[in-house]
């Protein structure tokens, strides 16, 4: 059972604010004018913060669980995922710029389903600075794309937040191979590792007699 302590612990509580976040930003998205979107950008960025404030808190106050090592990525995926989608339906999103947004989901599913196969055999594989940089350029181009049909002054905004998605989506393809070919690698060393011994004396195996 998960400690209350535990929960309750401040990085775990900002991880939690990225998830209760996300009703309201999907309900902003449905009131369709400037002002919601500015309300919904402003959400989203502080729920942006939090991502990168838990860990530091987390590591410099000594707060780190097993409940808040479990819930970070959840809580990162769910706001990326029901953002972008949101996105995508009221057509921020469109065209070819579909591919960097499909790229990112699948990346996101392949990932996790990754790490819960790895955590099964307690194998851990760290996250890159390049996916880190992914992340922070993935969050800012989102940030920009719901507020950048709100804003008519200041010109060329959605198109900087498409080209940022377009350079957040190639990068998050390399780190997804570079963190898939990793993952192979340490399961087929632990593998190796806990295949049975041959003994050297062993004699070969005698060939079938001719019948």
């Amino acid at each position: 059972m998960v400690r209350l302590k535990a929960v309750s612990n401040v990085p775990n509580s900002l991880t939690l604010f990225r998830i209760a976040v996300i009703p309201a930003i999907v309900v902003l998205f449905y009131l369709d004018n400037a002002a919601a979107r500015w309300v919904a950008c402003g959400l989203f960025t502080a729920a942006a913060i939090t991502d990168f404030l838990d860990g530091y808190i987390a590591r410099t106050m000594q707060l780190q669980s097993d409940f808040g090592r479990m819930l970070d990525p959840i809580a990162d995926k769910l706001l990326v995922s029901s953002t972008l989608l949101m996105l995508v339906g009221f057509g921020d999103i469109n065209g070819i710029s579909l591919i960097p947004a499909v790229v990112i989901l699948t990346r996101e599913i392949v990932v996790s389903g990754l790490r819960e196969f790895l955590a099964t055999l307690a194998i851990p594989v760290p996250v890159s600075q390049l996916s880190k940089w992914k992340t922070t350029l993935q969050l800012i181009a989102i940030g920009m794309l719901i507020i950048g049909n709100a804003i008519p002054a200041v010109a060329h905004l959605h198109l900087y937040a498409v080209i940022g998605l377009w350079i957040a989506g190639t990068i998050t393809l390399i780190t997804g191979y570079d963190y898939l070919r990793a993952s192979i690698q340490k399961v087929n060393a632990r593998a190796l590792r806990e295949a049975p011994a041959v003994p050297a004396d062993l004699p070969p195996t005698s060939r079938h007699r001719e019948a």
